[in-house]
């Protein structure tokens, strides 16, 4: 090439290196997480809320912190992802903080209690009432943050394969069960053990499990239950309302920007709008369509209710005794229900 010719090709050249290191520049300031989660992204509700999360935060930030949502399994088994975010081998996950009992039994208030709150005063006590700080405070223990990042409506009791007519006819049942409801279960005799959603069909079909609760009609129908148990029962009263996760290695989290961490706070704040309104949205086309499919569905008597409220205190007293975490969370919630339901009287019909 002449002499000429290359001072011509000069400023081009310069052009092309300044772009290619301007890429470079870009490409190492964005954020790269990987999340595991507890759900399928096809789940309804449960997995879907999760993807569409993290996909609002890639656009909120013009592709600046990309999440990237890994199935239950790929990269650790779908209910160890609280010992990895805390070890830092993932950077987030997505589930439910009842799945973490095995670690920090006080956890499980965070995700749903027993004769407990509807979502909106459930929401009310984590935002403005404590239950988010003293969450946070229990998890910084394990160098994680969580966020509630969706609230959906209640869940059904649970199903079975033949016709419980009475509490006793629950004694000696092996039955999947989570959170705080598998210890008043206990209470009443049933053998619970907690499955992740995608082996609970397989251990009902089976027959390693008796029956199961999961969790509402339109995510119970989606997972095909009702192939192999016909009678399904209501309310879920040990899940009135069920809060969803997204939990993030501290250390992670502290390299975010203000602005970044913000829009973990936004997305996060329109997964429990979305949630709640989706979900009390598609029960009773779900219903419909369970009924159409010859299941039978039951509602608890009153009596039975009562017996499981009995455990239900029971169980407070003893895991409060055991455990500072559980008798603090259990505290908080108590004393904020008790204002609330002043105003939960007067304002609202019974």
């Amino acid at each position: 090439m002449r002499v000429s010719s290359i001072l011509k090709a000069a400023p081009a050249i310069a052009l092309a290196a300044t772009m290619t290191v301007v890429a470079t520049a870009d490409a190492d300031a964005k954020t790269r997480w990987k999340m595991q989660s507890a759900f399928s992204s096809s789940l309804t509700q449960l997995g879907t809320l999760g993807k569409r999360m993290v996909d609002n935060v890639k656009e909120m930030s013009d592709g600046e912190l990309d999440i990237k949502f890994f199935e239950p399994g790929k990269l650790v088994p779908a209910l160890q992802g609280f010992e990895a975010a805390s070890a830092g081998s993932v950077d987030a996950v997505w589930g439910a903080a009842g799945y973490h009992v095995g670690k920090v039994p006080a956890a499980a208030w965070f995700t749903a209690v027993p004769f407990g709150p509807r979502a909106s005063e459930f929401y009310a006590w984590l935002k403005f009432g404590g239950g988010m700080d003293v969450w946070r405070d229990i998890y910084a223990k394990h160098n994680v943050v969580p966020y509630a990042c969706g609230i959906i409506a209640p869940e059904a009791s649970g199903w079975f394969r033949k016709e419980i007519k009475s509490v006793d006819d629950l004694k000696g049942l092996k039955m999947r069960f989570f959170g705080l409801g598998a210890l008043v279960m206990e209470k009443v005799g049933v053998s619970t053990q907690l499955l992740a959603g995608g082996d609970i069909y397989p251990a009902l079909e089976r027959g390693t499990i008796d029956a199961t609760e999961f969790s509402m009609p339109a995510i119970d129908l989606k997972l095909g239950f009702y192939q192999v148990a016909k009678h399904y029962y209501f309310p879920g009263w040990h899940q009135q309302s069920s809060v969803l996760e997204f939990m993030v290695s501290k250390p992670k989290l502290d390299k975010l920007s203000k602005s970044q961490k913000k829009m973990l706070d936004v997305a996060c704040g329109d997964g429990v709008a979305h949630g709640l309104a989706e979900g009390e949205a598609i029960q009773g086309a779900a219903l419909a369509t369970l009924k159409e499919k010859g299941v039978n569905i039951h509602r608890w008597p009153d009596a039975t209710i009562d017996v499981f409220r009995k455990g239900w205190d029971q169980v407070v007293a003893e895991k409060s005794a055991e455990n500072a975490d559980f008798k603090r969370v259990a505290e908080s919630l108590g004393s904020f229900r008790a204002k609330y339901k002043i105003w939960k009287d007067l304002g609202y019909l019974n």
